[in-house]
Parts: structure tokens; sequence; C-alpha cells
């Protein structure tokens, strides 16, 4: 899909889901064919020109300018996320064919996920690709993984399939559509800013197919940032927890998504329960795989 399919789906997915009475557009009565608003009407809010504004959304332009694009986002009721969606899409640049670079976690961020060693953490790609992950982010986002995982390129979980796909995963969100929103909504801002990512396409593709929920939400082009969001989880080893995903993320390349609770809670009881049994857990696996603690002792002579 080009940048100019993209950008008109777009402005007239948002058109339609506006109702004239939301924005002050007179209907004296009558009865629509079709719900939302018209282009004329969204191109005199935006103050351009029917005819300018029908080329943009059928995809006959992409050279509009900042302010342009800033009216119409104002018509359209955008928030800051959406906004930025927009500029995306209508960059002039966009089709320039660029191969992304490999992604791989920098040495900074390891040590950062090695520190936090109580909090769950794990690092994700533009795809939402498992970059690397602590003990306490595999155990409370994927426990029935292998932990190992992310350390093979052509093994990595993609949380975005697990979220769709995976049932375990699934049943850890008390709220899951809210959370399965949350990853369209990213996937959309990260497809704006890398439409030459054969990959990343091949991933919605196969998302659309095993997922007709996945699907109807990826119609609704809804644009939501996933930088802090709480959520209410019921994880099979510690049962109900509450905790703050927050997505720290200091430029282009991958970032991390960390889990926390509020001190004193019954969420940090149950977090720092589950860090006991999987670090009992792990400390056994480690005990059965040396040779040396399973030896058996020879009674001296």
């Amino acid at each position: 899909m080009d940048g100019k399919t993209q950008l008109g789906e777009f402005l007239q997915a948002r058109r339609s889901q506006l109702r004239p009475e939301d924005v002050g557009v007179p209907t004296y009565g009558e009865r629509r064919r079709v719900p939302g608003l018209r282009r004329e009407e969204l191109a005199l809010l935006a103050g351009v020109s029917a005819s300018y504004y029908t080329r943009l959304e059928q995809g006959q332009s992409l050279s509009a300018s900042p302010e342009v694009l800033n009216a119409i986002a104002a018509a359209l009721r955008l928030d800051e996320s959406e906004r930025r969606y927009l500029h995306d899409l209508a960059r002039p640049d966009r089709q320039r064919g660029r191969r992304p670079a490999p992604e791989r976690t920098t040495e900074a961020m390891q040590q950062l996920l090695n520190v936090l060693g109580d909090v769950p953490a794990i690092v994700l790609g533009r795809r939402s690709d498992v970059l690397a992950w602590n003990r306490l982010g595999h155990a409370l986002f994927a426990g029935h993984l292998d932990p190992g995982a992310p350390d093979l390129p052509t093994r990595r979980p993609n949380m975005a399939r697990l979220v769709f796909l995976d049932s375990h995963v699934r049943d850890l969100y008390t709220d899951w559509p809210s959370k399965a929103r949350a990853v369209v909504g990213n996937l959309r801002m990260v497809v704006a800013r890398h439409p030459e990512d054969v990959a990343l396409h091949t991933l919605l593709g196969e998302l659309s197919a095993k997922s007709a929920e996945f699907a109807s939400m990826w119609a609704d082009h809804h644009i939501k940032a996933c930088t802090v969001a709480p959520y209410d989880m019921h994880h099979p080893l510690v049962g109900p927890l509450t905790v703050v995903q927050q997505t720290l993320n200091s430029g282009p390349g991958p970032s991390m998504v960390v889990a926390t609770t509020e001190p004193g809670s019954p969420s940090r009881a149950a977090l720092a329960l589950l860090a006991q049994v999987t670090g009992e857990a792990a400390a056994q696996t480690r005990l059965s795989c040396d040779p040396a603690q399973t030896r058996p002792r020879t009674a001296k002579t």
C-alpha cells in the first residue's frame, strides 16, 4: 500500500466518523445516504477548496503544506498523535525506497534492562519484535515461551502477534480490546514512518488474515501512542494485578516497555511473588543443567 492510498483512506475514514452536529454543521433535517461529513463540508471547515481536498483524499496530491495539514487536522478533531500521523503520511520523501537497518539492542539499553531486575521490562523493535527481556519481563508478558527466544532473530516473539493470536497473552488482559486497540494504533504510527518496511507489511497482512478483530480495528484508522497506560491483568501464576506500562524511547531505535506497580499495593506484592517463583524456577534449572551439581558424590575411604 503506497502513501497516497494510506493518506486518502485515513482522511476518508476519519471524515466518515465525524457527525455534522459534532462540528456545528447544519443539516436542516435532511436524510444522508452515508454517515459523516461530506468532502465539501470538511473542506469548508479546514479553509481549503473542495476540489483541492478531494484531490488530497483521492490520492492525487501529496504536496499539502504543514499549514494545510494542521487545518485539516483541526477540522477532523485529531489529537496530537493523530496529527503527527497525518504529517507522516503526507511527507513527500516517504515514497523513496530505503531499506530499514537491522534492529538490535544497544549496550546501554541492555545495561538498563539488567539494572531493572525487580521491574518487568522488554525491549521492542519497531515491528513489536521482542529484542530482549529481563527475567521478570519474560515471566509477566510471555512466561509460556522460551526465555531465550529473543536471542535468535528467526524465533523472536512479536508482541502484536502474541496479543492477537496467542490465547495465553490475550487472557492476561482483563480489558483485552483496550490493549488490542493500543497495539493497532501504534502499528499505524510505525507504518506511516516506515512505509518501505516489507517485513512490517507482511506482519500486517498476516494479522489481517488470521484475526478478524485486527482487520476491523485496522480499518477504523484510530491512532494511539502507547506511551503510558494502566492495564488490569490476570496472571496464571500470581492472579490479578494492575500495572502501568510505560514506553521509554529516546530516539529512532528500539524502545523499552516497563511495567510498574503502586508501592504497597496488592499488585506490587503479586510482582514480588512472581519474581520469587520465577527466580526459584531459574535456580532449579541452572542446578539441573550443572553437571558438577548433579554428579553423585563418592564416599571417602
